[in-house]
C-alpha cells in the first residue's frame, strides 16, 4: 500500500530530502524524490511462486470482490445499491488502481493530485453505468439518461483547456490544423470529418459501428476485419500521409493504448475516436470531465457509497473453486486469512488473476496465448512554487503536450481551482508511456532503473519547456508512480482473443471484472464489467 508522503517547508537541497521518509535527493538537481512502486512487490512474490502460508483465521461472506480498482469499486457500488449486505471487497495491494491519487502537502494548503489517470469523456449513451454513478455522486445534476445530460460546471475542464507546442510557438488544441501547409491541413480536416462520420455509423447487424463499451460495438465482419491491421497501415492506405497526422495520431495511441499505431490495430485507433460521442446541456460536444485529482475523485465517491464494515485491506494468494463455493487464501498485516465465500468477482488486472487461479485454462483463458500485452507507465507528479512564465498569448492549458516528444505532456492538477488569482503552489502531472521499447523489456528496465534515470523520464517535457533552472528553482518535491503494467493495449488480434470472449461470459461461482476484459484500460469498460458481475452474483 502507497501513503501520503507530507511535504515539509524547507529549502532545497540534502536537508529538506533527508526530512521526507522515502525520498532520495536528486544528484543533479537535489529535488526530493519519491519513487512508488504500487503492487510490485505482491506481484514478484507471485511471479516468483513463493510459498503459500497457512492461514491463522477464517472469514465467510456470500461475495468476495477481489481488488479495489474501478471495476471492484463498481460491482461493490452496485451490490450495496442492490441492497445485498453479504460482500466483502478485498482492497488488493494498491486500494483504487489505476485512479489512486495522492496529496501534496504544501506550504499553501493541501493539493490533490492523480497517480493514475487524469479525465473521463462525457459518457457515451451506451455507458448507462456510468451516467448512473456520475449522477449519484452529484456529477451529472439533471437528467442523466437523457441525450444532452447536465453536468456539474465544477468537472467540465473549462478553458484553456488543450495546448500544442509546434514549430516554436504554442497553439490552441492537439492538432495544428491551421499551423501547416494546404495539404496537411487538408487531410487533417478529412480525417476529422471521417471519424464523425464513423461515430453515427453503424453495422449490418444495426450496432453503431463503435461503442464504449466495447461488447456493444457492431460485429459487422467487415469493420472487424480491421482488427488485424496495424493503424499505421489503415492510414497510409487511406491516404493519410501528413507527418502532423502521424506525429498526433502516435500521440493519441500511446496516451490511451501505451503502444504505437505500428502496434495498435486499426479498429482500436477508429474506436478511440468513434466510439463515445457523449454530450452535455451546458459543454461542446467532446469536453472532458476531471478533477484535481484525477480519476480518483470517482473511486473516493464510489468507496464511501459502500459500508466501511464490507471493505478491508489486504490482497489474495491464491483462489480456487469447490463444491460449495470458492476459496481464497489472502494476507494482510494482521497475518495470512481464509476467505470462504459463495461467489468471488476477480476485479483484478487479468496478469494476476492468472497467477492465483491454479485452474484458470478450465474457463477458456490460456495465459501463454490469450494475456494482452500489458504497457508500462510512469505518472509523476512536480510540487511547485507558483507557475513557470508562458507566453501572455498562449497561456498554460489544463492539457500541455510538445509535438513529437516521447513523452506526453503534462496536465495541471490545479487548473479547475484557477479563478480570480492562480494558488501560491501547484502540482503539474507528468505521463509517459515506455513505448519505445517491447513491454517486458520496458519492465526489465523500471524494476532497476534509479531514481535519477526515472526522473530524467518522467521531466522530459517540463525541461525542454521551462529549462532544468527554472525546474529546480520552483519544484519543491516529485513523486513518480511505476506502472509497469499500467494498462491493456489493443495491438492487431486483441478484438478477436478468444480467451477473453471466454471470460467475458463466465457465470459461475467465479466472475471477471477488469477493463482488461475489454483488451484496453479505460474507466467505461471497468465500470462496465463490474456492474456485471455484481449483478450475476446478487442474481443466483
Amino acid at each position: 500500500m502507497t501513503q501520503r508522503r507530507r511535504f515539509l517547508h524547507a529549502g532545497l537541497g540534502a536537508g529538506l530530502a533527508l526530512a521526507l521518509p522515502g525520498c532520495h535527493p536528486l544528484s543533479h538537481l537535489g529535488i526530493p524524490l519519491t519513487v512508488l512502486h504500487p503492487g510490485m512487490a505482491e506481484g514478484h512474490r507471485l511471479r516468483d511462486g513463493a510459498p503459500l502460508p497457512a492461514p491463522s483465521r477464517e472469514i465467510r461472506t456470500g461475495v468476495v470482490i477481489l481488488g479495489s480498482g474501478v471495476a471492484g469499486l463498481t460491482a461493490a457500488w452496485r451490490l450495496a445499491k442492490e441492497g445485498v449486505d453479504d460482500f466483502l471487497l478485498v482492497n488488493g495491494p494498491e486500494p483504487d488502481g489505476n485512479a489512486a491519487g495522492g496529496r501534496f502537502d504544501s506550504p499553501s494548503g493541501a493539493l490533490a493530485y492523480p497517480r493514475g489517470a487524469h479525465y473521463l469523456p462525457l459518457p457515451s449513451p451506451e455507458s448507462t453505468t456510468v451516467r448512473e454513478l456520475l449522477a449519484e455522486l452529484e456529477v451529472i445534476e439533471a437528467n442523466p439518461f437523457s441525450a444532452r445530460p447536465r453536468f456539474a460546471e465544477t468537472a467540465l475542464v473549462h478553458a484553456p483547456d488543450e495546448r500544442l507546442f509546434f514549430g516554436g510557438d504554442w497553439h490552441d488544441g492537439l492538432l495544428p490544423t491551421e499551423h501547416v501547409g494546404a495539404d496537411e491541413a487538408a487531410q487533417h480536416r478529412r480525417f476529422l470529418a471521417e471519424m464523425a462520420r464513423l461515430t453515427h455509423t453503424r453495422g449490418s447487424d444495426g450496432r453503431r459501428l463503435f461503442c464504449v463499451p466495447l461488447v456493444q460495438s457492431s460485429a459487422d465482419p467487415s469493420w472487424r476485419a480491421l482488427d488485424a491491421t496495424p493503424f499505421r497501415d489503415w492510414l497510409s492506405a487511406s491516404g493519410y500521409t501528413a507527418p502532423s497526422l502521424h506525429a498526433y495520431l502516435d500521440y493519441v495511441c500511446r496516451d490511451e493504448y501505451g503502444a504505437g499505431p505500428e502496434r495498435i490495430s486499426a479498429w482500436a485507433g477508429l474506436h478511440y475516436f468513434a466510439s463515445r460521442g457523449g454530450q452535455a446541456e451546458n459543454a461542446p460536444d467532446g469536453a472532458l470531465l476531471t478533477w484535481p485529482d484525477g480519476l480518483a475523485f470517482l473511486a473516493s465517491g464510489l468507496r464511501r457509497q459502500v459500508p466501511a464494515t464490507r471493505q478491508m485491506a489486504g490482497h489474495a494468494l491464491r483462489i480456487r473453486e469447490t463444491g460449495k463455493g470458492v476459496e481464497v487464501l489472502g494476507i494482510d498485516a494482521a497475518g495470512p486469512f481464509l476467505i470462504r465465500a459463495r461467489k468471488a468477482i476477480c476485479a483484478m488486472p487479468l496478469h494476476v488473476a492468472a497467477r492465483l487461479i491454479p485452474h484458470i485454462r478450465n474457463y477458456g483463458f490460456d495465459p501463454a496465448a490469450h494475456l494482452p500485452p500489458q504497457a508500462a507507465w510512469l505518472v509523476a507528479n512536480f510540487l511547485l512554487d507558483g507557475f513557470p512564465p508562458e507566453p501572455t498569448e498562449q497561456p498554460l492549458a489544463w492539457d500541455n503536450v510538445i509535438h513529437g516528444s516521447p513523452g506526453l505532456g503534462w496536465v495541471v492538477a490545479t487548473h479547475q481551482q484557477i479563478r480570480a488569482a492562480r494558488p501560491a503552489h501547484t502540482v503539474f502531472t507528468t505521463y509517459r508511456a515506455l513505448a519505445d521499447r517491447p513491454p517486458a523489456e520496458a519492465r526489465r528496465w523500471l524494476e532497476s532503473a534509479s531514481a535519477d534515470e526515472l526522473f530524467a523520464l518522467a521531466s522530459v517535457d517540463l525541461i525542454s519547456t521551462y529549462g532544468k533552472l527554472e525546474l529546480w528553482q520552483r519544484t519543491r518535491a516529485v513523486e513518480i508512480t511505476v506502472r509497469a503494467h499500467g494498462m491493456a493495449s489493443p495491438v492487431c488480434g486483441s478484438l478477436a482473443n478468444p480467451g477473453l470472449a471466454a471470460l467475458r461470459e463466465a457465470d459461475g461461482r467465479l466472475l471477471f471484472a477488469h477493463a482488461d476484459l475489454s483488451g484496453y484500460s479505460v474507466f467505461e469498460e471497468a465500470s462496465w464489467w463490474g456492474d456485471r458481475a455484481a449483478r450475476l452474483a446478487a442474481s443466483h
